[in-house]
């Protein structure tokens, strides 16, 4: 692979892949210092390994026949690259959920939580249209990796090494690997210099043999809570390093946990708010040159994006014949009223996110619901009412009121063939429930009354 501009990787650094899979992973692959076997999947790259894997791979996925097989194995190979290989299975057979390739991959546990997934990594990466060199910064194991490297090329940065063994593994597997060049190092000693753009995921650990900050140490219970938690501001390399790579690199992309407060955002930062249907995933940051909006609530697969709607203020007014729950992307994008001013909609209160509709509305930003019964909140009189319309099976949401959601359900005692959503809020400051079912349901169809 040629050179394309990169500085000098730092004197350093613990090890430098100047060319991908340049080299043969296939063979006499060694365990990375100060990792176990179980603990560094990039000896299941030997062709102890691969035969492993491609048996497991073709067995019953029956609990009798894995464990059938692992007992066979166990003679045939060292116990401990059966385990590797047996963690390995299970965590590809996960992984599938994220990557389309992902029998293909390689993993740890810790890489693969962490990791983005591939409709969510292709999606940002298009925001990067017209960058040639990229930096993936605290790449994991490879998932915006592969997302980057399709067309361009890419620096992958990870301080764990066996990190940056499976992240160049895996863009092999969808043949990038002469896209990719990484090198293991503290992303802080790498210079920019030569870099279109930047993605940094600070969120990332180096697996559960990390501390807080991606020291190596033991793996204490209080270290893993701590590196599961993406706590707003608390990440290394910290946020406001993050940020300032935008004046060596004016296009940086920094992912973010979805909770991160406002007041932690730079100015001329967009925050971008990112769904797979109504399952928030995160939040990414994109820095003035890539901005185009302050906020912005993202739908996948659907790729529907809301911003700000200019407007007057939102009436508030009584819930009507729809209740609109809103996507949790556009709630924490603070979008809630710029979604209704599209609809022409009316909030039920004026601190809780649900909208209200005389006419039914398909939108792709909220979920919309048909009323059949709307009052004051009385749990005798809703449960009663419940059975009347024989409900069976009921779907609580609560906001604005306090209880436990769970003994609610029980005491309630619902039987009969038809599910609702029942919505225990607020409404003009008091509290109020609705039974609500979607449009087109039994239920639903039957409306209010």
């Amino acid at each position: 692979m040629s050179s394309y501009g990169y500085s000098k990787y730092p004197q350093s650094l613990k090890s430098t892949y100047a060319s991908g899979i340049g080299q043969d992973l296939s063979v006499d692959i060694p365990v990375a210092a100060g990792h176990s076997v179980n603990e560094d999947p990039t000896v299941l790259l030997s062709p102890q390994g691969q035969e492993i894997l491609a048996r497991l791979a073709a067995v019953d996925s029956t609990a009798a026949g894995e464990f059938a097989l692992a007992a066979s194995l166990r003679r045939e190979y060292p116990a401990d690259l059966v385990a590797a290989a047996m963690t390995q299975q299970e965590l590809r057979l996960v992984a599938r959920a994220k990557f389309a390739r992902a029998t293909e991959m390689l993993f740890t546990r810790g890489g693969y939580e962490q990791s983005s997934s591939e409709m969510i990594a292709a999606y940002r990466a298009h925001r990067f249209a017209g960058a040639r060199r990229v930096a993936d910064l605290c790449c994991g194991i490879g998932g915006d990796l592969i997302a980057l490297a399709t067309g361009r090329d890419v620096l992958a940065v990870d301080r764990d090494e066996v990190h940056a063994r499976l992240a160049l593994h895996n863009a092999s597997v969808y043949g990038l690997a002469g896209r990719v060049r990484a090198c293991v190092a503290d992303v802080r000693d790498i210079q920019p210099a030569g870099l279109d753009a930047v993605f940094i995921d600070p969120a990332r650990r180096a697996g559960p043999r990390a501390g807080p900050s991606g020291s190596a140490g033991a793996p204490t219970p209080a270290r893993q809570a701590h590196a599961r938690r993406f706590r707003a501001g608390v990440c290394e390399p910290p946020l406001d390093w993050c940020f300032r790579l935008a004046r060596h690199v004016p296009a940086v992309c920094v992912k973010a946990a979805p909770g991160l407060p406002a007041e932690l955002i730079p100015a001329g930062w967009e925050a971008e708010f990112i769904a797979d249907g109504r399952d928030l995933k995160e939040a990414v940051l994109w820095s003035p040159a890539l901005a185009t909006a302050p906020r912005r609530a993202t739908i996948l697969p659907g790729g529907n994006t809301l911003v700000a709607v200019a407007g007057e203020a939102v009436p508030v007014g009584e819930p009507g014949e729809y209740l609109l729950d809103p996507n949790p992307a556009v709630t924490r994008a603070g979008l809630v009223e710029d979604l209704a001013r599209t609809l022409g909609a009316r909030k039920i209160d004026p601190r809780i996110a649900f909208l209200a509709l005389d006419n039914t509305a398909s939108t792709p930003f909220a979920r919309t619901l048909r009323v059949v019964d709307s009052a004051p909140w009385n749990e005798k009189r809703f449960a009663r009412r419940l059975r009347e319309l024989g409900v069976g099976a009921a779907d609580l949401r609560r906001r604005g009121l306090a209880g436990d959601v769970e003994q609610i359900h029980r005491r309630l005692r619902l039987a009969g063939p038809h599910r609702a959503t029942v919505v225990l809020t607020r409404a003009g400051d008091k509290p109020w429930g609705l039974i609500c079912a979607d449009p087109g349901s039994p239920l639903g169809e039957r409306g209010p009354g």
